[in-house]
This record gives structure tokens, sequence and C-alpha cells, in this order.
């Protein structure tokens, strides 16, 4: 992560909050310190974000038959590559679409973070 470090060590920042989330929700930003149970009480597991290319566009990846997304939730991070779990999205329901892609960090100028819901793993 020598070249990206800040998108980097968000990315992982991100992953672990993902990998300890049992804590109670107060902030709704990308550096909300953890997740879990909101004022609803409902437990989440997955800050869905969408990652921005180099040249400030959209990253997004075909899956299935002909269906694309720019959603994804974090699974791992190894030195220069994040793997993602590619999201659909439904009346903004995400649910995991069982496909994986990694990608090379250095590539990603920007990441947003969407919600935090729960996703089935």
């Amino acid at each position: 992560m020598n070249s990206n470090n800040c998108i980097g060590n968000l990315l992982k920042y991100i992953y672990l909050l993902q990998s300890n989330s049992t804590s109670s929700c107060l902030k709704e930003d990308c550096t909300k310190p953890y997740l879990g149970p909101t004022i609803s009480l409902e437990c989440y597991n997955t800050r869905v974000i969408s990652l921005y290319k180099k040249d400030g566009t959209l990253f997004t990846v075909q899956y299935g038959d002909n269906l694309s997304s720019s959603t994804f939730r974090i699974m791992n991070i190894y030195n220069d590559t994040v793997t993602l779990l590619v999201l659909s999205n439904s009346d903004d329901i995400y649910s995991s679409t069982n496909q994986f892609i990694t990608v090379n960090i250095n590539c990603i100028c920007a990441v947003r973070c969407i919600v935090d819901t729960s996703i089935t793993l």
C-alpha cells in the first residue's frame, strides 16, 4: 500500500470494523468507529462502499446475467489488493451476489461509504 496509503488504510479500517461489529452506532459517516446495533437495535455487519477509479469514474462490475453493481463489501485486504463481495441493491436493500473481485488498491482514487447494513454471508 505504498503509493496509495490513505485509501488502503481506510479500506483496512472498514474491514476491521466489519470484523469486530458488535458495538452500538452513533455517527453516520466513513469515520464512524464501529458497526453494530442502532437505535432500532438492528445489528449491522457491513459498511457498503462504492469505489472510484483514478479517472474519476465509478468502479462497476458485471455479474450474473447482464447485471452490474457498483456496491461492495470488503472481504479481505492483502498487500496492495482488496477482495470485494459484489452486492446487489433492490429498493435500498443490499444483498450478496456470491461474486467476488480482487482489485489493486493503487487503481482506486476515492471511496464512498453508502450505508451500514446486515448482509448474509
